[in-house]
């Protein structure tokens, strides 16, 4: 059995939709999604400029090929562009501006937070995570890592564990590796799909999925999720934090601000209408837990029975 795919999207989102269907309201849509961000990081104190800049300067040449897998074929949902980047994230400066990006569009998560806002929404998984999931895991799979913020986040809350980041970005797990070397932060770093990534069954305790599925079609979605049901063992739990569809926020949302949030993301509307309960379900898992770890998030928990 497999879930429905509904991606009928509402009245507001057929309306924007129309609108990114004309390529150039569609590039003008992402310059100005870009250029209000930037605008947003140099109000709060996190130096966009800067920080790029030093990531740019350095030779990026060995690290890239320490980690990059020259047998990857990437899949068409892949290639196109994304997070207002032509080249998605197969692109050194979607790898060099993650870090800042991410700072930036979770400070407007809680007012009083700022540019603090990215870490407390980190925290805010992972105390469910540590209140939900029992004994601690001791192997853990971070699929879709990018650059490892992440990864080093989960490696915190289990300092004990073994951990595996794995994404689709070459660009993304170079910067990843290199910060792991400044960390000096044992992290094995695997360079695969997330919806086939070669790992063997039953490998992991926990696997964790950190604001992805929000960035798929549904049918790669599903695809994952069965994927992460192969590699953990019994017992043990597949959580996901991601945009909340039901959250307020979302619903009242000027439609200028999500002409702009859909012009980076372009399977939104697959995403949102996605049901993840019963997606999880038909891929082997227990009845998964959600639950609101900020207020445009969530975390969902499904275990493996065993």
């Amino acid at each position: 059995m497999t879930t429905a795919v509904n991606t009928a999207p509402d009245l507001a989102s057929r309306f924007v939709n129309g609108i990114l269907a004309i390529k150039p309201l569609a590039n003008l849509a992402k310059h100005q999604a870009r250029q209000m961000m930037i605008k947003r990081a140099q109000r709060i104190g996190v130096p966009w400029m800067q920080e790029v800049d030093q990531l740019q300067q350095r030779d990026w040449a060995n690290d890239l090929a320490g980690v990059e897998n020259s047998q990857i074929n990437y899949p068409e949902y892949y290639l196109r562009p994304f997070h207002a980047y032509e080249g998605g994230d197969l692109s050194w400066q979607a790898a060099f501006e993650l870090e800042v990006a991410a700072r930036t569009v979770h400070a407007s998560i809680w007012s009083e937070a700022g540019a603090q806002g990215d870490a407390k929404l980190r925290q805010s998984y992972h105390n469910i995570l540590t209140a939900q999931i029992s004994p601690q895991p001791q192997d853990v799979l971070d699929l879709g890592c990018a650059v490892g913020l992440s990864t080093f986040a989960l490696q915190a809350v289990y300092p004990q564990a073994k951990i595996t980041g794995l994404d689709l970005s070459p660009y993304f797990l170079a910067v990843a590796n290199y910060r792991s070397q400044q960390r000096q932060a044992q992290i094995n770093w695997v360079h695969a799909q997330a919806e086939s990534t070669g790992i063997a069954d039953a490998s992991f305790d926990l696997v964790s999925i950190f604001l992805m599925c929000h960035e798929l079609p549904q049918s790669v979605t599903h695809k994952i999720f069965a994927e992460a049901r192969r590699v953990l063992r019994p017992g043990g739990h597949l959580a996901i934090m991601d945009m909340n569809p039901k959250s307020e926020n979302y619903k009242k949302m000027p439609t200028y601000i999500l002409t702009l949030l859909k012009s980076t993301e372009p399977y939104l509307d697959e995403y949102f209408s996605l049901d993840i309960e019963q997606a999880l379900i038909n891929a082997g898992f227990q009845t998964p837990t959600i639950t609101s770890n900020s207020p445009r998030h969530r975390t969902v928990i499904a275990q493996v029975s065993g």
